[in-house]
């Protein structure tokens, strides 16, 4: 369904933040964006959903096509209605309206009490808190929140940018199974940009490892939980305690197949 072929971004007419960037997204599948900080990850999402204009930056070379159709050039608005929302890092909310104003806030494309009962489905703590202001609902709440909001616009593509961001390990495992039970009963396809390597691997079929604007890496999920650079860059230290980068770690073992 979506198909990213050497993609680059360039910031303000000078800073190019992304390197080639190639990756796809099926029907029905969860992908996840694996990455450091600063590596690339929120700006391809950015680059699907338009808002890069909001930014100053835009996409100067490479394709994205959706369902063969071009995204780029199109307004965030035209990307929305096309079915692909992004649900943005840091819990963007109206904090000063309730959790159910907050829901109505999108222009619905279908029957919104219908479409109220569906999010109350699968975040009941939110029917219990919808009278509450949202700016008072703890973190977990408040990404039960915009995932709903997303699922208000009945997405065929969910851009999630880091979800367990400042969550409880409880919370986040609850809110990964929510995107599973999504993915399999709405048929929703997901992009997930995640930090927690391990669980974000444990969602998905297929993944890729970008470091400094460019893929590094891709695999089949499971391939991937099982990479020792994967294993090592996310879920580990060096033998001195720091940690490596990627790149630093690929170049260490190639380097030492040569001395051996």
């Amino acid at each position: 369904m979506l198909a990213l072929e050497n993609v680059e971004v360039i910031y303000s007419d000078v800073i190019l933040v992304l390197r080639g960037v190639s990756l796809s997204v099926p029907e029905g599948g969860i992908v996840t964006l694996l990455g450091a900080n600063g590596a690339g990850k929120t700006t391809t999402l950015k680059a699907i959903s338009g808002l890069l204009k909001t930014e100053l930056g835009e996409v100067s070379d490479g394709t994205i096509r959706w369902d063969e159709v071009s995204l780029i050039g199109k307004s965030p608005q035209d990307i929305a209605s096309l079915g692909i929302v992004q649900v943005m890092e840091g819990r963007r909310i109206f904090k000063y309206l309730t959790i159910e104003e907050n829901l109505r806030t999108p222009p619905c494309p279908g029957d919104t009490k219908k479409d109220l009962d569906k999010v109350y489905g699968y975040f009941p703590q939110l029917k219990i808190v919808r009278h509450k202001l949202s700016g008072y609902c703890s973190g977990g709440e408040q990404q039960m929140l915009v995932m709903g909001r997303a699922l208000m616009l009945h997405p065929k593509l969910m851009l999630l940018d880091e979800p367990s961001l400042g969550l409880a390990p409880v919370t986040t495992h609850e809110i990964f199974e929510i995107v599973k039970d999504i993915n399999s009963t709405e048929g929703t396809s997901i992009l997930l940009v995640e930090q927690n390597a391990e669980m974000a691997l444990s969602l998905s079929q297929y993944g890729y490892v970008m470091e400094n604007g460019r893929v590094v890496m891709d695999g089949p999920a499971d391939k991937l939980r099982e990479s020792p650079d994967i294993k090592e860059f996310y879920m580990g230290l060096s033998a001195l305690g720091e940690k490596k980068s990627f790149r630093m770690v690929k170049h260490y073992k190639r380097r030492k197949r040569w001395l051996t």
